[in-house]
């Protein structure tokens, strides 16, 4: 794109002030090729944009940026870099602005789904994808686990990629052939305008449960911040679906009655789509799907377990029906669904222990999984996890008193202490522990590795190993290190050192 036509796009959304040619002339013909705010993704031809931040200021990284490349900066002050530059009063508002215009408005030329909520999101978006392409449609995703172009994967940086990226994902989606795209919309996303330029035909929102209050200080700014999608970045005849089962959901219900359509399992009205469950176990869930247009679809049989994943299928369901798919793809879909990295994933070995990967995180996230699996085990179940550093501290006794009510037997490790001590981390989880409750035993083991072989090696044919808290992420991070590390990995070498076949998930 040439770079006066950035100029013009950025002085017509109002963000422009003046511009600094350096060597070049205003008149000369300047081509943009991509646009990066990090020195790492700055390729030739590149406008490279200075983004102040909570630790780092790109403002500080022009020169690198101008020797890797870059033709142009976008900033909010004059530099010393003999380039071009856009002097703009808030730098990221306005690559927010100009990333979906840079980019041709791909968003546009797709069918947009989105997905909010606390917990449930990942699944859901692997729910709809898979709805989806049983109908014939190509779809990229975007989420916390992969972001797929609908060619090509690669594992995610974020839940909500930022917006040049987004819109660069978007692109890539439709130069492949795509025709849809499924993704998470995280609240800090919402927030920090990184959905800038998308604009979405479904949206769902699954639960609202305390996260991130360490961002967003309490309950309603969370809830706010999730409402956004609905309000601000929905688009024509557009549909939606919430859980009537949530309080924050009904609120969702009640605010956009034409067009939300809501879902739940205690809440059953004529018009909420909703099921009876025949049957659950490790392998799966058989159930009836009840829609508000009176029909009941009979006997589906979807490979994921628990309660919380038929809110999860509820919510694909309800998605795909308010888009107008037909029952009979629904139930293709929800029947061909992979196996979610990270979301209950199951290995099952020849010595009768099975061990379980999740990324439940949050008190909420693993009540949810350890009742899920106190329905369905017949033995023990063990509970390996810690918690991350500089996150919202008042969860760690409350991790430590879930773990006392649900679990059988408990190892407390670490995961991503960041800059804390993990030991102390440890001990505030461990002073959430309640006498008197389901929890037999426990045992603090600060090596990941370690604390994930000591409960294998002693969990006995029936009992479970639930590995939460990092689910397919493929780091641990320590102090400033990011150092490659996977829970499943983890599992694989326990297995090969016990002369034990890893099973496929």
């Amino acid at each position: 794109m040439d770079f006066r036509k950035i100029i013009a796009h950025l002085d017509e959304e109002g963000h422009f002030c003046s511009a600094v040619w350096g060597a070049v002339s205003p008149a000369s013909e300047l081509e943009i090729e991509r646009i990066a705010h990090h020195t790492a993704k700055v390729t030739p031809g590149s406008l490279f944009c200075c983004l102040p931040g909570g630790r780092h200021d790109g403002h500080d990284y022009a020169e690198e940026a101008r020797l890797k490349g870059a033709v142009a900066i976008l900033c909010e002050r004059p530099l010393a870099v003999d380039i071009p530059q856009i002097l703009v009063d808030d730098a990221r508002k306005a690559v927010n602005s100009l990333a979906a215009h840079f980019y041709g408005y791909p968003g546009k030329k797709l069918k947009m789904i989105a997905i909010t909520g606390t917990n449930g999101k990942s699944t859901t978006t692997y729910l709809v994808r898979s709805i989806l392409e049983s109908a014939g449609i190509q779809t990229g995703l975007l989420g916390t686990i992969v972001y797929h172009d609908g060619t090509r994967e690669t594992l995610a940086e974020r839940t909500t990629p930022d917006c040049v990226e987004l819109q660069e994902w978007l692109s890539r989606m439709v130069q492949n052939g795509s025709q849809a795209c499924v993704m998470e919309a995280s609240s800090h996303g919402l927030v920090q305008g990184r959905l800038e330029g998308c604009q979405f035909d479904a949206v769902g929102f699954t639960n609202l449960t305390p996260e991130h209050l360490d961002y967003h200080g309490e309950m309603e700014t969370y809830f706010q911040a999730k409402r956004m999608l609905f309000g601000e970045y929905t688009r024509g005849q557009w549909t939606g679906a919430a859980n009537e089962d949530d309080p924050y959901g009904r609120r969702l219900t009640e605010e956009f009655p034409d067009n939300v359509i809501p879902y739940g399992l205690v809440r059953c009205g004529r018009q909420t789509v909703h099921a009876t469950v025949r049957s659950m176990d490790l392998e799966g869930i058989r159930l009836d799907v009840h829609f508000p247009s009176g029909n009941v679809a009979r006997d589906w049989k979807v490979p994921l377990t628990g309660q919380y994943n038929i809110y999860n299928i509820l919510t694909a369901t309800t998605i795909a029906f308010g888009l107008g798919l037909r029952e009979e793809t629904i139930r293709l879909g929800l029947e061909r669904v992979p196996q979610v990295p990270g979301r209950l994933e199951r290995y099952l070995f020849e010595n009768g222990v099975c061990c379980i990967i999740d990324y439940a995180h949050s008190p909420d996230a693993l009540r949810n999984v350890l009742k899920t699996l106190g329905d369905v085990v017949r033995g023990k179940i063990w509970s390996v996890f810690g918690m991350g550093g500089d996150r919202y501290a008042p969860n760690r006794p409350l991790m430590g008193e879930v773990a006392s009510e649900l679990a059988d037997e408990l190892v407390i490790t670490m995961d991503n202490p960041r800059s804390e001590d993990p030991g102390e981390i440890a001990r505030q989880i461990e002073a959430g522990l309640k006498e008197g409750l389901r929890l037999k035993t426990h045992r603090i083991i600060l090596d990941r590795p370690a604390a994930i072989h000591y409960a294998l090696d002693h969990a006995r044919p029936g009992d479970v190993v639930l590995v939460s808290g990092k689910g397919p992420e493929p780091y641990i991070i320590i102090k400033d290190k990011t150092l490659p590390y996977s829970d499943r990995e983890t599992v694989m070498n326990w297995a090969r050192a016990r002369g034990l076949e890893f099973p496929h998930a």
